[in-house]
């Protein structure tokens, strides 16, 4: 899996991996919830569709007790091309404080059994450079397991 990373401006980060494996299968990663919870979430649902709405959350553990939840709308859906979800995270202390983004996720084929992802993550949070550190890390930690899952 090859990897970079670009933050562009203030508002946004862009990383960009590629995992080996066919698009379709990491396509479906992105979208079927029995696959988005093998790397990325305990409990997903997700309507696969242009205005479907999901919600996805991770577990709390003895590290960080609090459950995670994001949800959102997909803005776009081109099957084996284009994702784009506004990612919407509530603070599980205070249901008023909400981090929100919008998250495109592009996939390219390379060759029959390598997928190139280029993930987008927008938002003015992102003003903050621990806030873009934070999600840098996440969306590569993420990226990593979902690469071992395709294998």
């Amino acid at each position: 899996m090859s990897d970079g990373i670009d933050i562009d401006g203030e508002s946004q980060i862009t990383l960009t991996r590629t995992i080996d494996a066919h698009i379709d299968d990491v396509f479906a990663a992105w979208t079927d919830p029995a696959l988005i919870e093998q790397w990325q979430a305990d409990e997903a649902e997700l309507d696969a569709f242009e205005g479907g709405e999901y919600k996805f959350t991770t577990f709390g553990d003895e590290e960080d007790p609090d459950d995670h939840t994001v949800s959102g709308e997909i803005l776009a859906f081109v099957e084996n091309e284009k994702l784009v979800m506004s990612w919407v995270h509530k603070d599980a202390e205070d249901d008023e404080d909400e981090l929100i983004f919008v998250l495109e996720v592009l996939f390219t084929p390379i060759g029959e059994e390598r997928t190139q992802i280029t993930i987008t993550e927008r938002g003015l949070a992102h003003a903050d450079a621990e806030s873009r550190i934070f999600s840098i890390e996440a969306w590569s930690a993420a990226l990593e397991h979902l690469a071992e899952v395709m294998e």
